[in-house]
């Protein structure tokens, strides 16, 4: 089908993950002639605005409407959004995110053609007057390839990844060179982001603790990045050793701009992997416990992904089923430090 000029709407507020994995398609989108406007939500309108890969963002401000918890003003706001969606005489809306509160944006966009995946959850299916083949029914399958069969259903050609970043301010520019200001330009850097939001996501604590120990501050300066609730956590896997600790410190754009000057990242099966992946500069080792790593793992030859290998995994549950939360103890600091060994072969 040619997409050429027509407007096309794509719905997906989050998490910061699938907003990663979902630039590939609004650029494919693009790059065949349409004009792209993105639907998210607070945790991806900082990917997705002044970013190529979209010509408008609208926000949908869901944290916000969790927070205030103001139902009549929350309504209000909800029904001007879709107001302003119909105005836009949409010739196609795309519904990524499959579930309830994707629903009735996708259902009342006022786009003539609605198309949702048949494993839409919560009824959103319902949303749609198009139907195309399951997303995520196969481990192997990367979550990018996932969403590209809505391409491939408009018969686009799927070969090409195109990535792009929202514009850094200078502001934010300036910003990132003073939390680097005491860093010692002469050795590489390597951050460490040790957390995520799943419990059983994360990787044994005293797994980091070890693998913290081997590693020799004469090649790296050790910058350690998360949220403000992660400093307990980091401050326990770090020990003794001298390193930069900007956890709850930096804004998405000023985490994207200490990206582009990174040269390995070591993290988990998180939203700073995914996004570390889209800036495309540091070199990944990422961890993955129960959930699948041929779906998230970043793509590329260079990157390293280490699981465990458990019958149970991958099970991809929030809680583990069996409550022992054993693949968090795999694979071990040795397994992760020869990774690194690796990686750095690639760099010196």
């Amino acid at each position: 089908m040619d997409i050429k000029g027509k407007k096309i709407l794509l719905i997906r507020l989050s998490a910061l993950g699938d907003v990663v994995f979902n630039v590939p398609l609004a650029n494919l989108l693009k790059e065949n002639g349409a004009v792209l406007h993105w639907l998210t939500s607070e945790k991806g309108f900082d990917i997705v605005n002044n970013n190529p890969c979209a010509d408008k963002v609208i926000l949908a401000p869901v944290e916000k409407w969790k927070k205030e918890k103001n139902f009549f003003k929350n309504f209000i706001e909800y029904i001007n959004i879709i107001k302003l969606l119909r105005k836009e005489k949409y010739d196609i809306a795309i519904d990524t995110q499959l579930i309830l509160k994707s629903f009735i944006w996708t259902r009342f966009s006022g786009a003539k053609r609605r198309i949702v995946s048949s494993s839409a959850r919560e009824g959103a299916i319902y949303g749609g007057n198009e139907v195309i083949e399951p997303l995520f029914n196969d481990f192997k399958l990367h979550a990018v390839y996932n969403y590209f069969k809505f391409a491939k259903y408009l018969g686009l050609d799927t070969t090409k990844i195109i990535r792009s970043l929202p514009d850094i301010p200078d502001v934010v520019k300036e910003s990132s060179d003073k939390l680097l200001f005491d860093i010692d330009k002469t050795k590489k850097i390597l951050i460490i982001s040790p957390a995520t939001t799943w419990n059983n996501k994360h990787w044994k604590k005293e797994n980091w603790r070890e693998l913290i120990s081997k590693i020799d501050l004469n090649k790296y300066n050790l910058i350690f990045t998360g949220a403000k609730k992660d400093i307990e956590l980091i401050n326990y896997i770090k020990g003794d050793k001298k390193a930069l600790n900007l956890a709850g410190k930096t804004s998405l754009k000023e985490l994207i701009e200490l990206y582009k000057r990174c040269d390995i990242l070591i993290s988990l099966d998180s939203g700073s992997t995914h996004l570390a992946w889209l800036v495309n500069h540091p070199l990944i080792i990422s961890i993955f416990t129960s959930t699948p790593k041929e779906r998230y793992s970043p793509l590329g030859p260079k990157h390293i992904s280490l699981q465990g290998e458990l019958k149970c995994q991958p099970c991809h549950k929030k809680k583990c089923p069996l409550n022992t939360d054993n693949c968090t103890n795999y694979p071990s600091a040795d397994e992760v430090f020869d990774a690194l060994n690796e990686i750095e072969r690639n760099l010196y």
